[in-house]
């Protein structure tokens, strides 16, 4: 999951071509950021949870 800012904008660095083979392709920005931020902190609190118990 990349991010490049081209003139100004920000826009995904995936290549135009993987459109054409790719079974899903998310927008970028607002694509699957917020899952990732979402994904890790399940995992952080997972872990110290394992800790105390």
């Amino acid at each position: 999951v990349g991010v490049s800012r081209v003139e100004g904008k920000l826009t995904g660095d995936v290549a135009p071509d993987v459109w054409d083979v790719a079974g899903h392709v998310s927008p970028n920005p607002g694509g699957v950021g917020p899952l990732t931020r979402a994904f890790l902190l399940t995992n952080v609190v997972e872990a110290e949870e394992s800790k105390l118990a």
